[in-house]
């Protein structure tokens, strides 16, 4: 069965960085868009960033634009996000997405496989 694991997340300061990982199994990798989201306490999850199959194609929500960067290592079924600029409106439960995805031009609309989270926590 397909499973995603992220890991990284943690308590930092203001303007720190932070490196999330999600490692996928049961899956062809490469043939998968892979997303990341996050959802704050008493808020709706939101999307942050995706990546197409090849890694070609990358997308962020503008909140995270220049402060963010999605990445994968599709030889290790893993897909990264780097934080930097981390800001207190940035604390939330960040989840991994997968969804089979060929389409060129934009991310998935919705995602098959979800991760379980990981606790990013910012303080001022």
């Amino acid at each position: 069965q397909v499973q995603l694991v992220e890991s990284g997340g943690g308590l930092v300061q203001a303007g720190a960085s932070l490196k999330l990982s999600c490692a996928a199994s049961g899956l062809y990798f490469s043939s998968y868009g892979m997303g990341w989201f996050r959802q704050a306490p008493g808020k709706e999850r939101e999307f942050v960033a995706a990546i197409s199959g090849n890694g070609g194609s990358t997308y962020y929500a503008d909140s995270v634009k220049g402060r963010f960067t999605i990445s994968r290592d599709n030889a290790k079924s893993t897909v990264y996000l780097e934080m930097n600029s981390l800001k207190p409106e940035d604390t939330a439960v960040y989840y991994c997405a997968a969804k089979f995805w060929k389409v060129v031009g934009k991310p998935p609309p919705d995602y098959d496989y979800w991760g379980q989270g990981t606790q990013v926590t910012v303080s001022s």
